[in-house]
């Protein structure tokens, strides 16, 4: 087991070092002035020059590109041109606010899918069954940006229950960090984002409960505690679902990495101020060490979710060996 996991630490650095390879070229390839959100466009172009300069912008690749490689080792992403600041500690903040929308996304969505797959396993072959399915995929297919879009337009238009951006109301301040993340003004902003981004990601934990559920159900061990005279909701829950929930419990570990990646346009629809969003829009300024630190933290995190998942599978399930 322990060989194993340093094989995949191995495997996952070489990646994330062709992904930062990547990144850097197709950064610096792409059309477009990164000093364009720095200074005014009626700037003398020597003083462009001294900026462009000054950024280390004038090198050649191959300097720049073993310049960025040895602050990546260090964990130095280099200041945002934005924002004049280290791009490291941008991040920091905006990991925040991405980290607690995908946690509400991730309990509401499993919260149904759980009990609504094993539901439609209990009642399989039903009118129900068929129609949580198409409901699933429909909401899985459909282009995110379009269902968080037709949410603010029906909520917060013309409804106006609940407010269309942002993460808090204009001029709010918060005198404490519980205030900030537990105050009624917050949790009203948090609402739409959470509720678009679970039924995106419901059809997941869903499906996979309902298959799952449908291949204990004929175990031996069910058919035996149906002969004991247990109830059939007693059989669901207390034997076939909790077997059923392993491969449902270990995904999730890849869920949350895979979540964060699909957050992008959810955040950015929604103006909330978490990673995504502040990703598309560095990439929008050619804020080189902004997104690249973005793209690549968002990778790592993927990864490190892929192998936790991988392991968690083989310590709940001691069947399972890698080798």
């Amino acid at each position: 087991m322990s060989m194993y996991v340093i094989r995949r630490i191995f495997s996952m650095l070489i990646t994330l070092f062709i992904i930062s390879t990547i990144i850097f070229l197709m950064f610096r390839l792409m059309p477009g002035d990164p000093t364009a959100s720095m200074v005014d466009p009626s700037i003398p172009p020597e003083a462009r020059e001294q900026i462009i300069e000054r950024l280390g912008l004038n090198d050649s690749y191959f300097v720049q590109y073993t310049k960025f490689m040895q602050n990546l080792v260090q964990f130095d992403f280099g200041d945002s041109f934005y924002y004049k600041t280290s791009a490291l500690s941008v991040l920091r903040d905006k990991l925040g606010a991405t980290v607690i929308l995908m946690i509400a996304a991730m309990v509401l969505a499993y919260g149904i899918g759980v009990f609504g797959g094993a539901w439609m396993a209990w009642r399989r072959g039903s009118v129900g069954e068929s129609i949580a399915i198409t409901i699933a995929l429909i909401f899985r297919s459909a282009p995110t940006f379009w269902v968080g879009i037709m949410a603010i337009y029906i909520f917060s238009v013309l409804l106006g229950w609940l407010p269309h951006s942002g993460m808090r109301s204009s001029g709010y301040e918060a005198e404490n960090l519980f205030q900030t993340f537990f105050s009624l003004d917050f949790l009203k902003h948090l609402i739409l984002p959470t509720v678009v981004a679970a039924i995106y990601f419901l059809a997941t934990p869903l499906l996979m409960m309902r298959n799952t559920m449908l291949e204990v159900l004929g175990e031996d061990f069910i058919e035996m505690a149906r002969a004991k005279g247990l109830t059939e909701r007693r059989v669901l829950f207390n034997h076939a679902a909790r077997n059923a929930l392993l491969p449902v419990v270990t995904a999730g570990a890849l869920f949350i990495g895979s979540a964060i990646g699909g957050q992008v346009l959810i955040e950015y629809v929604f103006s909330w101020p978490g990673l995504g969003r502040e990703m598309v829009l560095a990439a929008q300024r050619h804020d080189y060490p902004l997104a690249q630190a973005s793209f690549i933290i968002m990778a790592a995190l993927i990864m490190i979710m892929n192998l936790v998942a991988d392991l968690l599978y083989a310590y709940l399930d001691p069947r399972i060996s890698y080798k």
